[in-house]
């Protein structure tokens, strides 16, 4: 089955199981990290998508312990990505697999332009995303 999601694009990363666990308004995501088990270890990560989301994205608890978000859209052919565990990186889910650092430049793969990114900030279980 891995091969027939590559060739669709369909990404493996979850949605928050907790659908109450984050909002969006003013143009910031606010997540309350007790609420998703989803990022408690390096190198996981959720999706989060609509709700009036400008965008969809990508939130990463990375390899070095650090919070990354990004425009979960892949810069070669529009597909979503996927954190690239156990390495510091996220990968296009779709067959090209492009490769990014957590800063958004393209590592390795097709690409030719690097991820949108947004400024995340971490206070007491609370992961703020700056997303305009």
């Amino acid at each position: 089955m891995g091969w027939i999601k590559k060739i669709l694009g369909i990404c493996n990363t979850p949605l928050p199981g907790d659908g109450t666990s984050w909002a969006y308004s003013d143009g910031k995501i606010e997540i309350n990290l007790a609420q998703v088990p989803e990022l408690s270890a390096r190198g996981t990560a959720v999706r989060l998508e609509g709700r009036g989301l400008p965008a969809r994205v990508l939130v990463v608890h990375g390899t070095d312990g650090g919070f990354y978000a990004f425009k979960n859209r892949c810069t070669h052919m529009g597909r979503r990505i996927d954190p690239a565990s156990p390495s510091a990186a996220v990968r296009c889910c779709s067959i090209s697999g492009s490769t990014y650092d957590y800063t958004g430049n393209v590592m390795s793969g097709p690409a030719k332009e690097g991820l949108t990114t947004f400024r995340t900030h971490l206070g007491n279980r609370l992961l703020t995303i700056l997303v305009e």
